[in-house]
């Protein structure tokens, strides 16, 4: 016997359009009609929405759909794989979390040095390997003007020392818990003043941030094994 797309929706806590509107997208098998219509789900149907509305909270709507269409193709390797990218950025959004506090809270940063013991002249290259953010990130949030770069009167290029180092740490973790520009504006112009306590404050808010979705991908992974189950993939 089929499920009522009212059934599921009741349970999930969302409408019957949710359910259309996930089946257009086609991260959901087509369901069969019975002769007056109306949509039959059935339990395998049951579990993709499940996992749909699970896995929103923590991956996001675009890297859901990704790994629902891999569900359908049979692709569980590549599915999962997806997943697990995302979670290993997660992690390293936290660990760019941690250290930048551990930053803020000593006012270091270390620096590699030449032979001379002098501060080593570091490219947008380098800093893109030293803080995890690309070079195009690096680019556009200074078009953006959310990043001040000096640049060397000599060759133009752009000059990068702890201050800046820091500030693209900051951008980089405040934009992975979806701060908008505005915030991130305040917080590198309350660092100018030195109001380290504020900056600090709006991080560790961030790794609660974090924390609370690495819950919800937990959660969300749980539920794509439960699917993967059903569609007897594992």
């Amino acid at each position: 016997m089929g499920i009522r797309p009212i059934d599921i929706a009741k349970k999930l806590g969302i409408t019957t359009s949710a359910l259309k509107h996930y089946e257009k997208w086609g991260i959901v098998p087509p369901a069969e009609r019975a002769p007056n219509g109306y949509r039959v789900y059935t339990e395998e149907h049951a579990a993709y929405f499940e996992c749909i509305r699970a896995m929103f909270p923590g991956f996001g709507v675009d890297v859901t759909k990704k790994v629902m269409v891999k569900l359908q193709e049979r692709e569980v390797d590549e599915a999962l794989w997806i997943v697990s990218e995302v979670q290993a950025r997660l992690q390293q959004d936290k660990i760019l979390a941690e250290r930048t506090i551990r930053i803020l809270d000593t006012e270091q940063l270390d620096i590699v040095v030449d032979a001379r013991g002098r501060k080593k002249e570091l490219t947008i290259g380098d800093v893109a390997a030293e803080t995890g953010v690309p070079t195009s990130a690096i680019r556009h949030w200074e078009k953006e003007g959310i990043l001040n770069l000096p640049r060397d009167q000599d060759n133009g290029y752009r000059k990068f020392d702890d201050a800046q180092i820091r500030q693209i740490m900051i951008i980089r973790i405040l934009r992975s818990a979806n701060y908008p520009l505005e915030v991130i504006k305040d917080v590198l112009q309350e660092l100018e003043h030195h109001h380290v306590h504020n900056a600090r404050r709006v991080l560790k808010d961030t790794l609660v941030y974090l924390n609370y979705r690495n819950h919800n991908q937990m959660r969300g992974v749980h539920y794509l094994y439960q699917l993967c189950r059903v569609l007897k993939l594992v």
